[in-house]
């Protein structure tokens, strides 16, 4: 059993096998039987939450709910975690630090699966890239942008590319740049050659330094023939994507995401397995 905090614990071979049990999903019917997920999710969660919950129900497992804040009281995590993996078969954490699950990881012998960090989101790098995986035949060929802030979702492109072995490079203010990856600031001259655009909503207090780096028709149409939008969401229409590039084809589409079911399950039945 193994928990599953960063991309980088993992090798492509070990990737791959995630995306190929996601290929044979129907395979593991049943494989949580008798068995209980722990989730910690804030009510804020959507997306995340709905499809690891649905995961594990059509695996034949139990879920059960926390807010996150519950890890945050005086009784130690090693405590809590001692206790909680007599019952628990696999827990699931949405937590801001990233150094919290991997205190979890360590206190206890069952997996643990970031739900996102502020340092970085895994299982939504690795449903995108298995969705682009269906689209497009050499998708780790493909040239990477990402436009925006250096939170988690920029960070995550830079774990992800780091553990695939594709290129990124970043757009934004100088400032901005997320160190250890290609850099520019100019938006429609980097973006040429590019296949993959990706980007993250922009804070509001810094909205006024991304005035030029939303994501236009204009701006995809610049990119390399047969490109694509992934932006993460949630997306704002006239802030870090235009309203026209979201009702073009160039938008990858709400179902891009339908991937985040079985990639999820994917994920668990790989850290579970023996």
């Amino acid at each position: 059993m193994r928990s599953f905090i960063r991309l980088t614990d993992f090798n492509l071979e070990e990737l791959l096998e995630i995306f190929n049990i996601a290929d044979n999903i129907d395979k593991y019917a049943g494989f949580l039987e008798g068995k209980t997920v722990v989730m910690f999710f804030p009510e804020s969660s959507i997306r995340t939450r709905v499809s690891f919950e649905k995961g594990i129900y059509l695996l034949g497992g139990q879920s059960i709910l926390f807010d996150p804040a519950t890890l945050d009281k005086k009784e130690e995590i090693k405590d809590v975690c001692g206790y909680l993996q007599n019952w628990a078969d696999a827990v699931i954490v949405r937590h801001q630090d990233i150094k919290k699950l991997e205190e979890m990881a360590k206190a206890m012998d069952i997996p643990v699966v970031n739900a996102l960090t502020k340092d970085n989101h895994p299982c939504e790098m690795m449903s995108d890239l298995y969705a682009l995986s269906k689209m497009r035949a050499n998708y780790l060929d493909d040239e990477y942008l990402f436009v925006g802030t250096p939170g988690n979702i920029g960070k995550e492109w830079k774990e992800a590319s780091e553990a695939f072995g594709f290129s990124l490079t970043h757009c934004s203010p100088d400032e901005y740049a997320i160190p250890g990856v290609k850099h520019s600031n100019n938006l429609k001259e980097i973006i040429k050659g590019k296949d993959i655009i990706c980007t993250d909503a922009i804070p509001q207090s810094f909205l006024k330094d991304f005035g030029e780096y939303m994501i236009t028709k204009d701006v995809m149409e610049l990119a390399n023939k047969g490109a694509v939008l992934n932006p993460c969401p949630p997306f704002y229409r006239g802030e870090d994507v235009s309203a026209d590039v979201i009702d073009s084809d160039f938008f990858v589409g709400y179902e891009f995401k339908n991937s985040l079911l079985k990639v999820q399950q994917a994920i668990l039945i790989y850290c579970m397995s023996e």
